[in-house]
C-alpha cells in the first residue's frame, strides 16, 4: 500500500509551485481533488505550444495522478460543494492571493470550524506578513528578489536565470515536506496545522552554503559562471568535442584527476596541494588542467576519470539525458494511457519506496471527474445536472480541447 493512500488532499492550486506540491503528494499515494474554473481551469493548460491531445506539455508536467472537479467558487453553490469536500479531506493546497480564501469562505479558520484535525498549507509568493501585502509572486520575480539571480551567470556577464522556475520546485518541494511533517504530527496530537511556504523563503533557504559565506564576511557572492566559489577544480572544461563536468571535491580526488590527466606533480605543489591552496590559485591550476582536458574527446576523458573514481559527467541535452538514465538502466520517464492524447510519457517521481508507491495515472482532463467526485458526496444524477446546466460545475464534456 502506499504510504498515503488513506489521505484525501484538496488543491486549489495552480501554475506551478503548488501543483508540484500536490502531484509528489498523488505520487505517494493520496487522492487529490483539483478544484478548477469550469471553462478554463488551471491557466497552464494553455501554456503552449506544445500539446498533447489537447493539453500543455507545461500542465502535463505536474498534475499526474489527480482527479479533476470543475466549481464556480464565485457561486454560494460551488462554495458549499468544496466546503463538503473539505469536509472529508485531510490537506488543503491553495496558492491565492492574500485574503482570497477568507473572502470565498475557504479560508484556514472557516474550514478548521468544520473539520479541526485538518491541516491547511498557503503558498504565497513573498510571505503574508511582509510588506507590501499582497504581492504577486513568479518565479522568475523571486530568482532576482532572492540573490539566486544574481550568483547565477558568467563572472563577467549579467544576472541570469535558472532555466527551469526552479524556484516553484523548490517551494513545492518544501510545502511537501511540511504537510508530511504535519500529518505525522497530527497523528500524534490528533490537531490539524497551518503551514504556510513562500517562494522567497524557499529561494532564501536554498542558496545555503552562499548566504552562509555572505553573513560570514558581509560581502555579496561573487558569480563564477559553471565553478564553484570554495571548491577547485569543480567546473566544467572543454575538451576535444564536448564540455565535461568534473568534480574533484577532495585532495584525493584531485590527486586522482592528476594522474588521469598525466599531471601527477601538481598534488606536490605548493600552489595546488590543499583545497584552501587551489582556491588560491585557480586561474594557474585550471589553465593547466584546460590544455589538457582539450586534447582528448570527452568520452574518453570520462570513461578514463570513472576508471580511477573521479566524478565527472557530459554536459547533456535534456532529450539526451531522459535516453540516457534508460540505457543506464534507471528509466526517467514512463507512458501512461490518457483519454485525449492516447499516451503521454511523464517523468517519473524522484524518489521510490520499498512499500511501493500508486501506480502513475495521466493528469486529468478539466472536470474529469466532477461526476464521479460529487456522486461520493451524494449528489443524485439530476442535480448534477441541474448543477451543470447552470454553470456552477462542469465537466470534461463542457471544454473544447486546447490546440
Amino acid at each position: 500500500m502506499a504510504p498515503l493512500a488513506s489521505i484525501r488532499v484538496l488543491d486549489f492550486s495552480r501554475v506551478l509551485a503548488g501543483p508540484y506540491c500536490t502531484m509528489l503528494l498523488a505520487d505517494l499515494g493520496a487522492d487529490v481533488i483539483k478544484v478548477e474554473r469550469p471553462g478554463v481551469g488551471d491557466e497552464t493548460r494553455t501554456w503552449g505550444p506544445p500539446f498533447a491531445g489537447g493539453e500543455s506539455a507545461y500542465y502535463l508536467s505536474v498534475n499526474r495522478g489527480k482527479r479533476s472537479v470543475a466549481i464556480d467558487l464565485a457561486t454560494p453553490v460551488g462554495v458549499e460543494i468544496v466546503r463538503q469536500l473539505a469536509a472529508t479531506s485531510d490537506v488543503v493546497v491553495e496558492n491565492f492571493r492574500s485574503g482570497t480564501a477568507e473572502r470565498l469562505g475557504i479560508g484556514h479558520e472557516q474550514l478548521r470550524a468544520q473539520r479541526p484535525e485538518l491541516i491547511y498549507g498557503s503558498i504565497t509568493g513573498f510571505g503574508s506578513r511582509r510588506e507590501p501585502a499582497g504581492r504577486a509572486g513568479y518565479d522568475l520575480i523571486v530568482q532576482a528578489e532572492s540573490g539566486l539571480m544574481a550568483i547565477t551567470g558568467e563572472a563577467d556577464g549579467e544576472p541570469m536565470k535558472v532555466g527551469v522556475a526552479l524556484v516553484d520546485v523548490l517551494a513545492g518541494s518544501a510545502a511537501a515536506t511540511a504537510i508530511l511533517g504535519a500529518l505525522i504530527g497530527r497523528g500524534v496530537t490528533g490537531r490539524g496545522d497551518k503551514i504556510e511556504i513562500s517562494l522567497l523563503g524557499s529561494a532564501l533557504a536554498s542558496l545555503v552554503n552562499v548566504a552562509s559565506a555572505a553573513l560570514m564576511t558581509g560581502q555579496e557572492p561573487a558569480r563564477h559562471g559553471n565553478a564553484h566559489a570554495t571548491i577547485v577544480p569543480y567546473q566544467t572544461f572543454a575538451t576535444a568535442d564536448a564540455p565535461l563536468a568534473v568534480a574533484a571535491a577532495n585532495d584525493g580526488l584531485f590527486a586522482r584527476l592528476c594522474s588521469v590527466v598525466g599531471l601527477p606533480e601538481l598534488t606536490d605543489d605548493p600552489r595546488f596541494r590543499t583545497n584552501p591552496d587551489r582556491v588560491a590559485h585557480r586561474s594557474e591550476l585550471i589553465a593547466l588542467l584546460e590544455a589538457r582536458l582539450a586534447a582528448r574527446p570527452a568520452d574518453q576523458w570520462l570513461a578514463a576519470l570513472n576508471e580511477f573514481g573521479v566524478p565527472a559527467g557530459k554536459v547533456r541535452g535534456v532529450l539526451d539525458a531522459l535516453c540516457a538514465a534508460e540505457r543506464a538502466g534507471q528509466p526517467a520517464t514512463a507512458r501512461v494511457p490518457h483519454p485525449t492524447a492516447g499516451e503521454v510519457e511523464v517523468v517519473l517521481p524522484p524518489f521510490s519506496l520499498g512499500t511501493g508507491t500508486r501506480p502513475l495515472r495521466a493528469p486529468p482532463l478539466l472536470g474529469e471527474h466532477t461526476n464521479e467526485l460529487l456522486a461520493e458526496l451524494g449528489y443524485g444524477r439530476e442535480e448534477i445536472d441541474r448543477l451543470r446546466a447552470t454553470g456552477i460545475v462542469g465537466t470534461r464534456d463542457d471544454t473544447p480541447p486546447h490546440s
